[in-house]
């Protein structure tokens, strides 16, 4: 019975299992079909869709790394740094790849980056970013330990932040640069292209927690920048600015500048100003500490323009040094032209060392108004100096057409044309050389510029010897001397114009020199501007910061001496000629 039982049923669930046909052919044509599907889904995405495929794969992993330039060195004349760069880190994130991470670790890293958990959120908040900046130029120690946390989506990355062996001595020639190393002011801003070099380039594909896989292009190397020498020494920079700090906070002033030329060349050995700033931390800093005074500051120059317009009176034949003016008060129009300390008569030296007004612009009025015009204009009085500073001024010196005999008057003695402290130490070149103006420089050059002839020669040797004369007895220049060497130089104090008034109690203290009076060297230009410590006068303010800064410098350049060193400095208490 059992084993007819199962005979009964094999047949039926064999025809229940058989397919007919029909059934086979739609089976075969689905799979087909799928199949078809698969191949022409795979055609799509393999060559219609390859490039986009491609692109947002990339757009998730490859990753364009800069390879940042060095920057160049900036130094003095003998390789001296006055700016170099030091690689820091910068902490980046890419908010997209970042999983969700604990809370225990994001605290860490703020913590570790001198953030609040705030601030790090809200640079996190926005999660469809792929690049943020988290901190940048950081110690490469903290970026370590960052990355040994294991955030995804936090990478590091190599940068250079600037550095200024000098601080405040150099920050108004130097300048300093960005967050982003582009420079912003000085020396740094002006040759940029020169300093900064071409970034590099790698290309690579990276996993999602930040970890390079692979380069997927060759490495385009960076190429750093070049090193920009100065002409500044920074041994005689160092001494001008202290001496200059010193005597604006002796003498209470508002600020001070001072300009050091290489009589020779032309070339700036120093330039410094007061108040300064620590371009390194500059926190806190305003834009007067900022303010180059020596580049950008015009003035009416005073009593330190007398030498230049007598100069052009010798040159033109209207006296010579043995001259004798009638120096009496005397009228144009209206105004009245008076000494403040009067003599009857003066010679061309006694002019000079009594600062009279009268003598000087008497001469001055001798000569053409278009003639005494391009005198002034030849010492590029109204022209910018070009020595490489961004925002140099120009000055004022107005058209010769439009002028009264006024103002030839007063410009002879230093009011009505304005100059800056870089333009009145050029214009002394030409009582150093013969009568020839040098051009200035602010880099080192080994084939220096040749200058070019704004006066006779007799007529500037005339000068050079009166001014040297000046600083002995009866002279304006005594405070100025330098034990063991011959100096030559005018002092001046000009009252400071506010609106269309000049002020009785502001002035400015200036002292023009250049030593060794015999054979020059150097050119020493001061400005004390608004001493109010009771002196005020170029000879008893700036005349002493010319003599220690011109023979510091001096012995720095190991130049030989000239005079006995037995050659008294003037005392203090010696009464300074009034030098208006």
């Amino acid at each position: 019975m059992r084993s007819h039982s199962l005979n009964h049923r094999t047949p039926q669930a064999s025809s229940a299992l058989r397919m007919t046909p029909g059934r086979v052919r739609f089976v075969l044509g689905a799979i087909g079909v799928l199949f078809l599907a698969l191949v022409g889904r795979a055609v799509y995405l393999q060559v219609v869709q390859q490039d986009f495929l491609v692109n947002q794969g990339e757009a998730r992993f490859r990753r364009e790394m800069t390879l940042p330039a060095n920057r160049g060195l900036i130094t003095d004349r003998n390789g001296e740094p006055l700016a170099i760069s030091t690689p820091v880190q910068t902490i980046w994130a890419s908010p997209a790849d970042m999983e969700p991470v604990p809370p225990a670790k994001l605290r860490e890293l703020a913590r570790l980056l001198e953030m609040s958990p705030q601030e790090l959120d809200s640079k996190l908040a926005d999660r469809k970013r792929e690049f943020v900046y988290i901190k940048r130029q950081i110690n490469p120690e903290i970026a370590d330990k960052v990355m040994a946390l294991g955030i995804p989506g936090i990478a590091k990355q190599q940068e250079y932040r600037r550095f200024y062996p000098a601080g405040e001595i150099v920050s108004h020639i130097i300048g300093f640069t960005g967050v982003d190393g582009k420079g912003q002011e000085g020396v740094e801003l002006s040759r940029e292209k020169m300093l900064s070099g071409v970034n590099g380039r790698r290309t690579v594909l990276k996993d999602r927690r930040g970890q390079i896989i692979e380069d997927v292009a060759a490495i385009q190397p960076p190429h750093d920048g070049q090193t920009v020498a100065l002409s500044i020494d920074y041994r005689i920079q160092y001494l001008a600015y202290r001496e200059l700090k010193n005597a604006v906070e002796e003498n209470k002033a508002r600020a001070g500048g001072v300009v050091v030329l290489d009589a020779h060349t032309g070339e700036l050995l120093a330039l410094a100003n007061y108040p300064s700033f620590n371009p390194n931390n500059r926190v806190g800093v305003t834009p007067e500490m900022m303010r180059n005074r020596a580049v950008i500051d015009l003035f009416e120059p005073g009593s330190t323009m007398k030498p230049l317009s007598i100069a052009i009176a010798l040159e033109e034949g209207k006296a010579n040094r043995h001259t004798v003016l009638d120096t009496h008060s005397y009228t144009i129009g209206p105004a009245l032209i008076r000494d403040v300390s009067p003599s009857p008569s003066l010679d061309i030296e006694g002019v000079i060392k009594r600062s009279s007004n009268v003598g000087a612009s008497k001469l001055a009025l001798m000569v053409p108004p278009k003639d005494f015009w391009s005198f002034y204009d030849s010492l590029g009085f109204g022209h910018a100096p070009n020595t490489g500073f961004p925002g140099e001024a120009s000055g004022r010196l107005r058209d010769y057409k439009s002028w009264r005999p006024i103002e030839q008057a007063t410009m002879s003695f230093g009011y009505g044309v304005s100059v800056s402290l870089l333009q009145m130490a050029r214009a002394y070149t030409i009582f150093a050389n013969d009568g020839v103006l040098l051009p200035m420089s602010l880099y080192k050059s080994p084939t220096p510029t040749s200058g070019r002839r704004v006066l006779n020669s007799k007529a500037a040797e005339d000068m050079r010897q009166v001014l040297v004369a000046n600083s002995g007895e009866g002279g304006g220049a005594q405070q100025g001397r330098v034990i063991g060497y011959s100096i030559g130089g005018k002092s001046g104090t000009a009252r400071k114009l506010e609106g269309r008034t000049y002020v009785a109690d502001k002035h400015r203290a200036l002292f023009m020199g250049f030593a060794p009076g015999k054979s020059s060297r150097l050119i020493v230009a001061v400005m004390i501007d608004e001493p109010s410590a009771g002196k005020y006068y170029g000879g008893a303010v700036a005349a002493p910061v010319f003599s220690r800064i011109a023979g510091g410098a001096l012995r720095v350049l190991n130049v030989q001496p000239d005079e006995p060193f037995n050659n008294a400095l003037v005392p203090e208490s010696t009464p300074v000629p009034v030098d208006y």
